[in-house]
């Protein structure tokens, strides 16, 4: 790629973005596209909206979030229904702040930082185009221009809405400037940009002394109070502050209950009526979304205080819980190190997936409903079958508990163990073992964890490493099995063939001897046997492969043992299981002769080839389930 070249084409492309006109040429502009003078909360909406949605799972998954937020679908969409899209309806909750409240690490900032990118790009596009006041400090919506007592009869020819008043500086300039005469007052194309202070506003809270009510709202220039005359002029007036700059966008407020209370008192006007005081001037107008984060602790603290209850009436809480599927803080893993500078280091498979399920153990609570331990349920969150229960269960579940996820071990201890192990050695590879190693040795250092908690999360550690261990063993003995998917498909025939006959109650023919036999009972119970089917339940289930297979028939299909999840985990154990001696022979051989070093180093290049192995920690697999097996 030329540098350079693609710097001037993307200069060349801004340059095409530029609009500039009169309030005349706006107001045709406004016949064609009236979306141009929509609301800042709906331009959010529509931003989000226009990257496509999907419904999985009975839940709506916004696409926008995808690749950055995961796991968060749940909240995600409540979020986007429940607020941006009644806000940008006009509902009341757009007069409401929206409070991010959660656990540390839970995306919150992510998100808002996902919404301020989204702007700036969405502002690019010809569907987000926005346009202002040409010199207006505050980038103003055009159609204030247009006096309260035609504004009826505008909206009614345009069909747009228009709320709010001229701010101060435009006033002045309307008036001395053009005359009054609202058609020639110049309008352009504004590009939203945080770095430029257009549309994006962010106040950080800092040291109450220092800190000035001017960097919300701001300030007079002293400079010019001997040229201008008064106080009052709105040419001695720098209207900079973070609300001015946020107007027709998004205004973040960060940590926002550790801000000063005089820093919030201006939010309760601008939230329910719009507008804002500053100086010596009216009530300043402003259309922007209000977006704050705080944790758990201090929202409990802030709604304890009785002289905060102006201020909380005035907020929409959305709960940013952890995530709590293995699968999504996998992806979560993934993307900070990907983000960091030991991409050359090779995770080995499952590893990631071993500090994952720690991960979410320790955010989980105990479910009331029998025969439900916290290892089912992981596995059911992540969306896996769990036997004996179903749909209903799952939804039960997640409703059990409205504070689930709001604590727990946050995703930044987590890599952070993973970096120290990363970082520890020289290493080539890391292992699930490493990392799960390096999570224990951290838990004494992390200063928020009480002794009981330490034992609860080293009890956690330890059902990781099993999980881990029967992957690995499945691993393993998958890359041992010559052809696995041509002697599975055997089994399966075989088996289907004995079922066939036993819900029929007929015989099986021999394909060699050509001989009529009974169904065979033990083949059909080794393989049932393995996913716990139990004697008296052996009917049911036959009889239910049998509809599975008329069902797929009817559709013109042809039914294989990956379609149904509990036979084919059946499948794969009796193959398994059969294979279990030979696994456990070759790998544990210190000295292992012709034949079986062949049979290694053929199972060492399918878990590279197949399964994303190096040839260190595919080596290192096949000792570690060899000690295993021999246990």
């Amino acid at each position: 790629m030329d540098i350079f070249e693609r710097v001037a084409a993307y200069r060349a492309e801004s340059d095409q973005l530029a609009w500039n006109g009169t309030f005349k040429d706006y107001i045709e502009l406004l016949r064609k596209n009236p979306s141009a003078a929509v609301t800042a909360h709906a331009r959010v909406y529509d931003m989000i909206k226009s990257y496509g949605v999907e419904e999985v799972g009975g839940y709506k998954r916004y696409k926008f979030f995808e690749q950055e937020i995961f796991g968060l679908d749940r909240s995600i969409e409540k979020l986007v229904e429940e607020y941006f899209h009644s806000a940008a309806r006009r509902l009341d909750v757009r007069k409401r702040i929206l409070l991010l409240m959660g656990p540390v690490s839970g995306g919150k900032s992510t998100l808002v930082t996902l919404l301020k990118r989204g702007l700036e790009k969405y502002s690019r596009t010809d569907q987000g185009a926005l346009y202002a006041i040409d010199g207006c400090p505050m980038h103003e919506e055009p159609l204030h221009l247009i006096p309260l007592e035609l504004r009826a009869e505008v909206e009614e020819e345009l069909g747009v809405r228009i709320e709010g008043n001229l701010c101060p500086s435009c006033q002045m300039r309307l008036k001395l400037e053009y005359g009054g005469d609202i058609e020639k007052v110049p309008v352009t194309r504004v590009i939203i940009s945080e770095d430029s202070r257009v549309g994006i506003g962010t106040f950080s809270p800092s040291d109450p002394k220092s800190q000035d009510i001017a960097d919300l709202t701001g300030s007079i220039d002293f400079s010019t109070i001997t040229e201008f005359g008064s106080e009052s002029d709105p040419r001695a007036y720098r209207f900079d502050g973070e609300l001015n700059k946020a107007n027709r966008g998004l205004m973040e407020f960060q940590e926002m209950l550790k801000c000063d209370e005089k820093f919030l008192w201006n939010l309760l006007s601008l939230t329910q009526e719009g507008n804002f005081k500053a100086g010596r001037f009216a009530l300043i107008s402003a259309d922007e979304l209000i977006v704050a984060h705080t944790n758990e602790a201090e929202y409990r603290a802030f709604i304890s205080n009785k002289k905060n209850e102006a201020l909380q009436s005035r907020m929409i809480v959305m709960p940013i819980p952890y995530n709590l599927k293995v699968s999504e803080e996998e992806k979560i893993y993934n993307k900070l190190i990907k983000q960091s500078d030991m991409k050359h280091v090779h995770i080995a498979p499952h590893a990631l997936r071993a500090a994952a399920i720690f991960s979410i153990l320790t955010r989980l609570k105990e479910t009331k409903k029998h025969g439900m331990d916290l290892v089912k349920k992981m596995r059911m969150y992540d969306g896996e079958e769990v036997e004996g229960f179903k749909e209903a269960d799952l939804k039960e579940m997640q409703s059990e508990y409205l504070e689930e996820g709001m604590s727990g071990v946050d995703p930044r201890y987590v890599i952070n163990r993973i970096s120290s192990a990363l970082i520890k050695q020289d290493l080539q590879c890391i292992n699930a073992l490493d990392i799960l190693r390096a999570i224990k040795d951290g838990l004494d250092q992390h200063a928020s964890i009480t002794k009981e908690e330490r034992e609860r999360y080293l009890n956690f550690i330890s059902v990781a490493r099993k999980e881990y261990d029967e992957l690995a063993k499945k691993e393993v003995q998958k890359a041992f099995v010559y052809s696995f998917d041509e002697s599975a498909k055997t089994l399966f025939e075989n088996y289907l063939d004995n079922i066939e006959a036993f819900c029929n109650m007929s015989k099986i023919r021999d394909p060699l001897t050509d001989e009529e036999m009974n169904p065979d009972e033990r083949l059909m119970r080794s393989i049932e046997e393995q996913i716990g089917i139990s004697e008296n339940a052996k009917k049911a289930f036959r009889e239910e492969i049998m509809i599975r297979i008329s069902t797929y028939s009817r559709k013109g299909k042809k039914f294989e043992y990956h379609n149904h999840d509990r036979l084919r985990e059946a499948i794969e154990k009796k193959l398994f299981a059969d294979l279990k001696d030979i696994v456990k022979i070759t790998t544990s051989t210190k000295t292992p002769d012709a034949t079986q070093l062949k049979r290694i180093n053929e199972v060492s290049k399918r878990l590279m080839d197949d399964h994303g192995y190096c040839p260190v920690c595919a080596n290192e697999l096949l000792r570690y389930v060899g000690s295993l097996l021999n246990r």
